[in-house]
């Protein structure tokens, strides 16, 4: 991975970002990589909102997410049942990875998966869920991945991470790319 760097981001007024970082990866595996030193500074109430183009890699950050936090089960993209939850090994949170692709609606039809029950003991991780997961917490880490589309075997990524709320104000997120 390159060293990050500062990264601008446009949000809705009142959820502007008060910590955020900017960084390159280079392959999957980094990816994981990612994924990993990211779960060194999730704790349990923690929401992660990815977003990005099919097959930009968002899968693959949470596996390493789940490798990170030592989760039980092989983390895979849950399009299909909606949510998995994957409970820790050991003393850590559980997983809760959402992929709300298919649901059409806001917090409404989120709430039928009880995400706001989970939240305080768990690290939520909700692909696709821009527009429809922002009220479960006022504090969120919104990662956007960003990839070359078109006829391409490209694996570099534009990675921002955009800390919301006083909970990412002082975590270290420009030390991910180091």
């Amino acid at each position: 991975m390159e060293a990050p760097h500062s990264g601008a981001a446009e949000h809705a007024p009142g959820t502007d970002p008060v910590n955020s970082t900017s960084l390159t990866v280079h392959s999957p595996a980094e990816m994981g990589e990612l994924g990993r030193a990211l779960a060194k500074l999730l704790r349990p109430g923690d929401l992660v909102m990815l977003t990005g183009e099919l097959g930009a890699g968002k899968t693959t950050l949470t596996r390493g997410l789940g490798e990170g936090l030592g989760v039980r089960g092989a983390v895979t993209s849950p399009t299909f049942v909606i949510a998995r939850v994957h409970p820790p090994l050991g003393a850590g949170p559980a997983l809760v990875h959402v992929d709300a692709y298919r649901l059409g609606g806001g917090l409404d039809e989120m709430e039928d998966l009880d995400l706001d029950v989970s939240l305080p003991e768990s690290v939520i991780v909700v692909e696709w869920g821009d527009g429809k997961v922002e009220e479960l917490s006022d504090d969120r880490l919104h990662v956007v991945i960003d990839r070359a589309t078109g006829d391409t075997d490209d694996d570099v990524r534009k990675v921002r991470l955009d800390g919301i709320g006083a909970r990412w104000a002082a975590a270290d997120l420009a030390g991910l790319g180091a």
